[in-house]
């Protein structure tokens, strides 16, 4: 495959990650780094880049994505895994709101507030997702060539200008949250992003892309996969750093709701009344690109399942349904879809640690039970938490695990679960050792 069509790729596959919550998260972390935003944006970076660049070497040595690399667990638990993983990335959760988000920052701050204006842009919006995802051959073409470079374009001048009249700005010492353990904050946020999860649903496009380039050869496959990550970790990291930097020149100028909030007033006062429209383009560009990834990448995994039903008509119905919680009860449906989300994402980073140490262990299900089982206790727990529950004494011993309060009461579990699942396989396989060399006697 040419040096330019990988280019490409790699920059389609920075686009699809790169939606609006992207663009908020690092500008409110800098404001509330201050002087220790080197080390807050590293962790940042080592988590929202890092995790989503280990999923997608993982999945480039499976041959059958996520739902392969789950069903060594249990073919059931693949196949609930999977579905999970993609409708609430898919329908449930991501794409309407990035498409909410594209109206939020792209129409509604110029126009009169009318009852029609978001059913219209939100209709005319999925219209072009649609299309674009209608025809994943020209996918590459399209949002490599065209829609990233603009996109990308946009975000230099924004920067650049940041950089040249924000450099005498002052920088605020770091919050209490970021004074401590600036680096471990970093790498919590960076971990909320999720991307590691959006990661296991793009990687069936990129390798249905590079099918049809006419990559069939699984090294070159791989290979090809992997560079297109890198590109596009890279990009993402440059970019993080950037807005981030934006956030601590800022942060002197006022208090901030959010990174939201954080970059219209930089934007602002970069451009006067030309930033928002500056900003909006942004936005809309950015959500519109991890739609048009989550789509395809929907369409392509139910059109797995179900061969009968075309893409095209697959991809039609995820449309149409994302346009419609997009514009009726989205709160309701985050607040239903968030938990699974939070259940979902420690029982995603241990399946790919596992998956790089499986010839280490012959790849015994008893490794993977034993890991994926606890670990799925403290995932079943914080997501009940996130809708609303709580436990009483549970929740008491709970917070006694190892990183409980930070969010990661679930690693003390896993590396248990590994380790006796380990044992396990050891005594089946000395036992079949045995067995074998008594029988040869």
């Amino acid at each position: 495959m040419s040096k330019s069509t990988t280019l490409f790729l790699g920059l389609m596959l920075f686009s699809m990650f790169f939606g609006a919550g992207n663009l908020i998260f690092p500008p409110s972390l800098g404001a509330n780094a201050g002087t220790n935003f080197p080390l807050a944006i590293t962790g940042f970076i080592f988590t929202a880049v890092g995790l989503p660049l280990l999923v997608l070497t993982a999945l480039s040595f499976v041959e059958g994505g996520v739902r392969t690399l789950a069903s060594r667990v249990h073919p059931i638990f693949g196949f609930v895994f999977t579905m999970i993983v993609y409708l609430s990335l898919g329908p449930f959760l991501a794409i309407p709101r990035n498409a909410t988000l594209a109206y939020e920052m792209g129409l509604k701050p110029f126009i009169p507030n009318s009852p029609f204006a978001l059913v219209s842009f939100i209709a005319v919006f999925f219209l072009l997702v649609f299309l674009v995802s209608l025809n994943q051959n020209k996918m590459v073409d399209l949002m490599g060539k065209i829609i990233t470079p603009l996109l990308l374009l946009s975000m230099v001048v924004l920067v650049v200008a940041g950089f040249i009249q924000l450099k005498n700005g002052a920088i605020e010492p770091a919050t209490p949250e970021y004074v401590q353990s600036p680096f471990l904050k970093g790498f919590l946020e960076g971990y909320n992003t999720m991307d590691a999860l959006a990661a296991l649903a793009f990687g069936i496009v990129i390798l249905t892309t590079l099918k049809q380039k006419g990559v069939t050869e699984v090294k070159m496959m791989r290979r090809e996969m992997m560079k297109a990550g890198l590109l596009a970790g890279v990009l993402l990291a440059v970019v993080y750093f950037s807005l981030g930097y934006i956030g601590v020149k800022m942060a002197g100028m006022g208090s901030f709701e959010n990174g939201s909030v954080l970059l219209s007033s930089a934007s602002l006062l970069l451009f006067g009344q030309w930033g928002n429209l500056l900003l909006g383009f942004i936005f809309v560009l950015a959500c519109f690109t991890t739609c048009v990834g989550l789509i395809s990448a929907c369409g392509n995994y139910f059109h797995s399942l179900f061969p009968k039903i075309s893409y095209k008509k697959i991809a039609l119905f995820f449309t149409l349904i994302s346009f419609g919680f997009a514009n009726f009860g989205l709160n309701s449906i985050l607040s239903l879809s968030v938990p699974f989300l939070i259940a979902t994402y420690s029982l995603t980073i241990v399946l790919v640690v596992l998956s790089f140490f499986h010839p280490l262990f012959a790849g015994s299900t008893y490794v993977y039970v034993g890991a994926m089982s606890l670990t799925g206790v403290v995932a079943l727990y914080d997501g009940l938490k996130a809708f609303g529950f709580t436990f009483g004494i549970v929740d008491t011993y709970m917070g006694y695990l190892p990183l409980a309060e930070l969010g990661f009461g679930w690693v003390t579990l896993a590396l248990t679960g590994t380790i006796v699942g380990y044992g396990i396989y050891l005594i089946k396989r000395n036992s079949l050792i045995t067995t074998k060399q008594s029988l040869e006697k």
